[in-house]
C-alpha cells in the first residue's frame, strides 16, 4: 500500500494517483517525499532500502544501501506480498553532527 502525504489515504501499489485526492503518488507518496528529502540533504551519503523479514523475494533482492542517485523507487516492481510493498528508506549519514 502507498500512503498519500497530502491526504493520508491508502492506495494500492499499482495506483499511479491517490484514490482519494488524485495526487501523483510518484511525487506525493510518503516514500517519494522521504526519498526527495534524503536526496536534498547534503549529510546523507547513501539511502538504505529496508525490507521486513517476511517480505517477498523481489523486495529482498533490492535490500541494501545505494548512492542517492541510484536508489530503487518504491513500491518495488514485482512485489508479490499480499499486503503490498512494505519497504522503506533510511538515511545513511556521513556525519551525524555539524
Amino acid at each position: 500500500m502507498q500512503i498519500c502525504s497530502k491526504c493520508s489515504a491508502q492506495s494500492p501499489d499499482t495506483a499511479a494517483v491517490c484514490v482519494n485526492c488524485q495526487a501523483d503518488l510518484s511525487e506525493w507518496s510518503n516514500t517519494a517525499v522521504a526519498l526527495k528529502q534524503f536526496k536534498e540533504n547534503p549529510r546523507v551519503k547513501y539511502v538504505r532500502l529496508m525490507v521486513d523479514a517476511n517480505c517477498c523475494p523481489a523486495c529482498h533482492e533490492v535490500e541494501g544501501a545505494y548512492p542517492k542517485d541510484q536508489v530503487p523507487v518504491l513500491p518495488v516492481e514485482g512485489c508479490s506480498h499480499s499486503l503490498g510493498c512494505r519497504c522503506f528508506y533510511l538515511p545513511f549519514l556521513e556525519e551525524i553532527f555539524p
